[in-house]
């Protein structure tokens, strides 16, 4: 089967500076890519002629979402989404780790393969204010503003992530899914 909407949050590989910074890395939460191995994934296998790629980049990564984008078939156009992080018991601002200042946002890029995708609802925000989850969990939201964007057609996550206790068991309900910590419902 292929697919109109590619939504992915790659594992990226970080380059920890310290022994406490690796405890707080990605690695030591689940298994890192290098986005060498991440290009050579056969993602356009499973694309549309006509399809959008939305993936989820954190700044350090910016060039190597870019890159991998570009690697699977698709031409960078925007950020999609910008996702401030909130502290889960209160409305203040998340900081987390950061390689000069402390990060609290992250991005979701938009890249476009064939023919554009019809927006079916041009009042789709930007920006949204979330808590955080568990390591590298990513507003549920942000699933429904794709839908709302460019309305029900065919569409999967790439590496999605156990979220147990975060979203309800319909956090996948009319997605596909591939990901070392779900149930896959396709195989690449």
């Amino acid at each position: 089967m292929t697919y109109k909407i590619i939504y992915a949050d790659p594992p990226w590989e970080y380059k920890a500076w310290s022994k406490k910074g690796e405890g707080r890395s990605a690695e030591s939460h689940y298994k890192t890519q290098g986005v060498e191995y991440l290009m050579n994934m056969p993602v356009q296998n499973i694309c549309e002629k006509d399809s959008v790629l939305l993936m989820w980049a954190t700044y350090p990564c910016l060039q190597e979402a870019i890159k991998l984008g570009i690697a699977w078939g698709f031409t960078y156009k925007t950020v999609a989404f910008t996702w401030i992080k909130k502290n889960r018991k209160s409305d203040s601002p998340f900081i987390g780790m950061g390689y000069y200042t402390r990060s609290n946002a992250e991005i979701c890029l938009l890249f476009t393969k064939g023919k554009p995708l019809k927006r079916v609802n041009k009042n789709v925000e930007q920006v949204l204010f979330s808590p955080i989850g568990k390591h590298s969990q990513k507003p549920s939201e942000i699933r429904n503003r794709i839908v709302d964007l460019f309305g029900d057609v065919s569409r999967v996550e790439l590496f999605a992530r156990t979220r147990s206790g975060m979203f309800g068991n319909h956090e996948y309900e009319g997605w596909a899914v591939f990901g070392n910590q779900v149930d896959n419902s396709i195989t690449l």
